[in-house]
């Protein structure tokens, strides 16, 4: 495994998708920020601290647990959100985008919560290798890979930042 981006680099992108998503949107006390379980949480938390900083809004996270919502996972027994997102601005942020899977079982859950007005989608790294026809609307870092290889993201407990590895698979 190799660290393939520092600290200081990887605050700098992050700072950059939170003005994107500043500039994009003209009503931000409309937008809720839901991070995928796992290193998707971190990371919308970083995202929403960098927008109050800037705007001086506080903007809800929350956790979305899409283990129900996968095809390829028989899970009945997950956590569901409790919020309405109707007309909600709402934004899935995840640490790689990949095939999409993901991003569609975030999709299908966020519709099971209401219906709202817009979903768009922050992700860290873009790794390429789409199954289905999804894109990102912010992106920090576009990093192809084969397929073999993976990207591990890792946030550190004592400031919220992390390291970002790649590795191949065995």
């Amino acid at each position: 495994m190799r660290k393939l981006i520092d600290e200081e680099k990887m605050i700098r992108t992050i700072r950059r998708i939170s003005h994107e998503i500043i500039e994009r949107n003209n009503d931000l006390s409309n937008i809720i920020l839901l991070g995928v379980v796992k290193n998707g949480v971190p990371l919308a938390k970083i995202i929403q601290k960098n927008i109050e900083k800037i705007e001086e809004i506080e903007i809800p996270v929350y956790s979305l647990d899409i283990s129900g919502y996968r095809d390829d996972i028989n899970v009945t027994n997950f956590n569901r959100l409790d919020i309405d997102l109707s007309s909600k601005i709402v934004i899935i942020v995840d640490d790689v985008l990949f095939t999409g899977r993901t991003v569609r079982a975030s999709m299908d859950a966020i519709i099971d919560l209401g219906r709202p007005s817009t979903i768009q989608l922050a992700v860290l790294i873009d790794r390429g290798h789409r199954e289905l026809p999804i894109r990102a609307d912010y992106v920090g870092k576009n990093m192809p890979t084969n397929f073999e290889e993976s990207i591990k993201v890792s946030f550190t407990k004592d400031i919220g930042i992390f390291v970002l590895n790649k590795e191949e698979s065995k």
